[in-house]
C-alpha cells in the first residue's frame, strides 16, 4: 500500500535557508498570505508489480498521472516499503500550485501507519474506517501547530520555553484533541535527541527569547500558513542550538580566562535564554567539575543581577 498525499495552494512558499542570526523583521518577512488550501488522498494496492486503486479523492484527471508516477517510481525501485516518501509531483489541476510536505515527514508517517491495521486488498471497511481516516489527514498531522498557535496566541511562548526546558505540560479542561495537538507542538519545538535531559514538571513560565518568537508564529498562524508557521519553528531551535553550542564554546575559554567568563556572562545576559542554556549546559558537563564550577558562578552572578526575574 502507498499513500500519495498532495496539497495545491494559490501561492506557493519557497523559505531559502537562511543565517539564525536575525531579527524580528527578518522573520517577519516569510510570510506570505495563503488563499486556498486543498488537500488530496490516494490509496493504491500494489501486488505482483500490479498497481490497483483502491480509492482516491483527487480529481478524475489528476489521478491517471499520479498513478503513472508511482508504477515508474515502483519499476525503478525508488520507493520502499516500511519508509514514508514524498516527492512534489506535477498534476493538471488548475489555479494550484504543488508545495512540499517534508518538514511534516514524521507526522505523515506515523499517520500512514495507524492505518495498516485496517487494510485489507477487498477494502470492506472503506466507507467505515478507510476513506473518514485518509480524509483526516491534512488536518490531523499537519494542522496542529496552527491550531495550538491559533488556540494559545501570545501565551504560546510558554511551550515553546517548556519544550526548550524539558518541562512536562499537563492540559485540564480541553478536549482530547486539544491535548494531542499541544502534546505534539512541544514534542515538535524539543530538541528531541541533541539534549540529553529528563522531562520534569515545573511551573509554567517563558523567557525574553521565546518571547522574541511569538509575533513571527501568530503573524504565519493569521495567513492561515502551516507550513510558514513549522520553518519558523525549525528556525526557533536551530538559533537555540546555535547559543548551546556558543555557550559551550564560552565555558571551555572560561575554564582559563576571566575575560571570556565576563564575555560569557555578557552573553547569557543578551540572548535572553539564560535558564535554559544553562539548565542544557548543567546536565551536559555534569561529569567535568570545572565546567561545572564555571556554571555555578554564571547561574550566582545572572541570579544577582536579574533579581530573581527570568533571564
Amino acid at each position: 500500500m502507498f499513500t500519495s498525499q498532495t496539497s495545491s495552494f494559490q501561492e506557493s512558499i519557497d523559505v531559502d535557508e537562511r543565517d539564525a542570526d536575525f531579527d524580528n523583521e527578518e522573520i517577519g518577512g516569510y510570510s506570505q498570505k495563503i488563499q486556498q488550501i486543498n488537500s488530496y488522498y490516494a490509496i493504491y494496492y500494489y501486488q505482483n508489480t500490479s498497481l490497483t486503486l483502491l480509492d482516491a479523492s483527487l480529481p478524475p484527471e489528476a489521478e491517471p498521472e499520479l498513478r503513472s508516477y508511482i508504477s515508474r517510481r515502483l519499476s525503478k525501485g525508488a520507493l520502499l516499503g516500511g519508509m514514508g516518501n514524498i516527492a512534489t509531483v506535477e498534476l493538471r489541476i488548475l489555479n494550484t500550485f504543488s508545495l512540499t510536505l517534508q518538514t511534516f515527514r514524521i507526522e505523515l508517517d506515523k499517520y500512514v501507519q495507524g492505518l495498516q491495521g485496517s487494510l485489507t486488498p477487498e477494502m470492506h471497511n472503506l466507507e467505515t474506517e478507510v476513506r473518514p481516516y485518509l480524509n483526516r489527514w491534512y488536518e490531523e498531522s499537519v494542522m496542529h501547530i496552527h491550531r495550538v498557535v491559533q488556540l494559545l496566541q501570545a501565551n504560546v511562548g510558554y511551550l515553546l520555553h517548556a519544550a526548550l526546558s524539558h518541562k512536562l505540560v499537563e492540559v485540564t479542561g480541553a478536549d482530547e484533541k486539544t491535548k494531542a495537538d499541544v502534546a505534539r507542538f512541544i514534542k515538535a519545538a524539543s530538541l528531541q535527541g541533541l539534549v540529553q535531559e529528563d522531562t520534569t514538571t515545573a511551573s509554567l513560565f517563558s523567557n525574553r527569547f521565546c518571547d522574541d518568537w511569538i509575533q513571527a508564529f501568530l503573524n504565519a498562524a493569521e495567513r492561515f500558513n502551516p507550513f510558514l508557521l513549522r520553518q519558523i519553528l525549525e528556525n526557533f531551535k536551530l538559533k537555540a542550538i546555535q547559543d548551546m553550542n556558543n555557550l559551550k564554546r564560552f565555558i571551555r575559554q572560561a575554564e582559563m580566562s576571566h575575560y571570556a567568563l565576563f564575555r560569557c556572562c555578557l552573553f547569557l545576559q543578551s540572548c535572553g535564554n539564560g535558564d535554559v542554556l544553562l539548565q542544557n549546559a548543567r546536565a551536559e558537563h555534569s561529569s567535568l567539575p570545572e565546567a561545572c564550577g564555571i556554571i555555578n558562578v554564571l547561574e550566582e552572578f545572572l541570579g544577582e543581577q536579574t533579581q530573581g526575574t527570568a533571564y
